[in-house]
């Protein structure tokens, strides 16, 4: 995507080999809970956003789904909704009926999620096929609308094609922003078509205060947090940014009306980091 592409918060990128696709600004809703969490998801949705993304290890799957429903004129297939299992249950039954609670828990009795996730890659090969084979099986049969992964590297990503009957995986979310920009994983998702989701993209704010991001801000007259959402959305990520804080929800969501030329992208992919830029190095091994 060119620095000049007109971009708006209805835009969607559409999944590999589904009929669905994903809007390209969605909503973290990590270390929300209860009511905290349904505030933001509702404030989140009245300011436009039409993607929440959530997992089994966050706790409030139902949350989500609570405030989904309390939203006037918003429907369930207007809002794109992700969730992610953590780890095997003991066995491929057992994390299978896992998965359907969690599907129920988002996507209501009977109901669906538009993509479901591997959190993480873990340690082992055979749990990672488990996994994949349960996801699978949700999306055969119409539960999952897309399945992908999170923090996969590109070995694990190449090692799928060996038990895999659905690759390449529809999605693969990881920690990106511009001290973080995980080049290698990024090219091989795009050599093959699969979508990238940025998680954490305000970098938990550690690098916010940043000289060089300030005057990229200044210069546009906006927020270094616009700034580097914006700076996701042009290299052709789709950021999740988190926050319980509503005004900061609705001014994360106010980066449409204004772009970064080529001189700023160019500024602010000087600022990668590599590896030393990882907040979660823990998840990608």
């Amino acid at each position: 995507m060119s620095s000049s592409s007109p971009l708006s918060i209805e835009d969607r990128v559409p999944l590999v080999n589904t009929g669905t696709s994903m809007p390209r600004l969605g909503f973290g809703v990590y270390q929300l809970y209860g009511q905290a969490c349904q505030k933001a998801v509702l404030t989140a949705l009245e300011a436009g956003y039409r993607h929440i993304d959530s997992a089994q290890l966050y706790r409030n799957e139902a949350d989500v789904y609570t405030a989904l429903n309390q939203v006037p004129g918003v429907k369930r297939e207007d809002v794109f909704l992700t969730t992610k299992l953590g780890q095997s249950a003991g066995s491929f039954d057992k994390t299978y009926q896992s998965v359907l609670g969690s599907i129920e828990r988002l996507g209501g009795k009977d109901g669906y999620v538009d993509l479901y996730l591997i959190h993480l890659p873990g340690v082992g090969r055979d749990t990672r096929e488990e996994l994949w084979k349960v996801l699978e099986r949700v999306h055969k049969e119409g539960k999952a609308k897309a399945i992908g992964v999170s923090n996969f590297r590109p070995q694990h990503l190449e090692e799928m094609k060996e038990y895999a009957e659905i690759w390449p995986p529809h999605v693969n979310q990881i920690e990106l922003h511009p001290w973080c920009q995980q080049q290698e994983i990024v090219q091989y998702c795009r050599d093959n078509g699969i979508a990238v989701c940025a998680y954490s993209p305000l970098s938990c704010g550690d690098n916010l205060e940043d000289a060089t991001l300030a005057a990229v801000a200044k210069k546009h007259n906006k927020s270094p947090a616009q700034v580097v959402i914006r700076y996701a959305l042009q290299k052709g990520w789709v950021p999740l940014p988190k926050s319980g804080n509503p005004d900061r929800i609705k001014h994360n969501a106010d980066v449409f009306d204004f772009s970064l030329d080529d001189e700023d992208m160019k500024t602010l992919n000087g600022l990668d980091r590599g590896r030393a830029g990882q907040l979660f190095p823990a998840n990608v091994k």
